[in-house]
């Protein structure tokens, strides 16, 4: 599997394409993913982590590492087409690994398409540090890279499952994810404090909260 230097160009080959293990802990963006005994710390978009099992449950995650100068970092996506998706927003110009997690989380990989095919330009700049002219700029190299998006590659599933609470809590958590996704502070207060209180785990009501976001 293709591995993105920030620095150092896209040639390189990564040696992890996916995981497969048990699911340690969950603390959005991040997650840790037990593999024989090897623990695997991985960053990955909303639209995983909505689908994650119950801590300790069997997962399978496709991959792509992305080298730094300070560190090695190991996303993770529940299907091909995200971690595709991925790859080809890291190709845009002036878009890194945190900005297409963010488009990622905002978005499902459809809505991204269609807004892309739409021009819609006020649903991409919704998200967390795109301005208007980044997202002209993913409208314009996009374009093309969307097609063929269509059908979804088979292979690995994540099955579902309820998430695991932890002791900070539900809404303790869903301030560090969105904190972590670009959201000031003081809007992510703010969003939260709409969320129904029906919303119990930490991925519902990040859900809530980012639909509000997008709705605003």
């Amino acid at each position: 599997q293709s591995t993105y230097a920030c620095r150092a160009g896209c040639g390189r080959r990564s040696m992890i394409g996916f995981l497969l293990g048990k699911l340690a802990a969950k603390h959005p963006p991040q997650l840790l993913v037990d593999v024989g005994g090897v623990g695997y710390e991985l960053e990955a978009p909303m639209s995983t982590f909505y689908e994650l099992p119950a801590i300790a449950s069997d997962v399978s995650l496709f991959t792509h590492l992305v080298v730094r100068e300070d560190a090695h970092v190991l996303f993770a996506f529940g299907t091909e087409r995200e971690r595709r998706l991925f790859r080809e927003l890291l190709k845009v110009s002036n878009v890194g690994p945190k900005l297409a997690l963010s488009l990622l989380s905002g978005m499902s990989v459809e809505s991204f398409i269609i807004c892309i095919e739409a021009q819609d330009l006020d649903s991409l700049v919704r998200i967390p540090g795109v301005g208007r002219k980044t997202a002209e700029r993913l409208v314009v190299e996009m374009r093309d890279r969307i097609k063929g998006f269509g059908q979804s590659a088979g292979g690995i599933s994540v099955p579902a499952g309820m998430a695991a609470e932890s002791a900070a809590g539900p809404q303790g958590e869903a301030y560090s994810a969105l904190v972590a996704l670009g959201y000031k502070p003081a809007e992510v207060v703010r969003l939260l404090k709409n969320v129904d209180e029906s919303a119990k785990t930490t991925e519902e009501i990040i859900r809530r909260a980012l639909q509000a976001a997008a709705m605003k």
